[in-house]
């Protein structure tokens, strides 16, 4: 078991600050920061369960259908959480909406399993997308908690500031998240060098 291929995930080779994927769901849904969780916690359910299911089957699959059995295995993976995040969550549910199947094409999800867990041990491909998961939810934490404080002056539905503060509603609309994606990006090659 490698611990490296876990921590890797989460700050050094974050998905979203070094390699920009997984933007869509980020730049959408990061209106908030229960939002950004929500999905964060969605993605890496369904990352944890297809690389480990994908590991796991790695020998039996076929390499000339490998992609289409990955796909196959992911969709159903999305479908569970999709079904149970309806059945259970219901109003954030609707909140997220669409973008909840969209994680099935989600590049982080697909990349993971293709580079790392069609070529590793069932353990190993589960501690990375675990890191891997837990790096994407950092980032739409951090996206939706300065969009949410940003553009509405709460966090959590908290207010942080008094009701005569003029709030920036630019940073809850699409512009907005483009601009704090920037200013995470550029404060995360700052500290981290690029990553490196």
């Amino acid at each position: 078991m490698n611990i490296k291929n876990f921590n890797n995930g989460i700050i050094k080779e974050n998905v979203v600050f070094k390699h920009m994927l997984g933007l869509c769901p980020l730049l959408a849904v990061t209106t908030t920061l229960i939002n950004g969780l929500s999905m964060g916690l969605a993605t890496t359910a369904v990352l944890v369960g297809a690389n480990g299911a994908i590991s796991a089957l790695r020998n039996v699959i076929p390499s000339k259908v490998r992609i289409p059995a990955y796909i196959v295995i992911i969709a159903t993976l999305v479908t569970v959480v999709d079904l149970l995040m309806n059945a259970y969550l219901y109003e954030l549910h609707k909140v997220l909406g669409l973008f909840i199947p969209l994680i099935a094409v989600n590049c982080i999800v697909l990349g993971r399993v293709e580079s790392f867990a069609s070529k590793n041990p069932v353990t190993d491909s589960i501690l990375d997308g675990l890191g891997n998961g837990i790096g994407f939810t950092l980032a739409l934490v951090a996206l939706g908690a300065v969009r949410e404080v940003l553009g509405s002056g709460a966090i959590l539905g908290i207010p942080l500031v008094g009701e005569d503060f003029s709030t920036m509603i630019v940073f809850i609309l699409p512009p907005g998240a483009f601009l704090v994606l920037g200013f995470l990006v550029a404060g995360y090659n700052r500290v981290f060098k690029g990553g490196t």
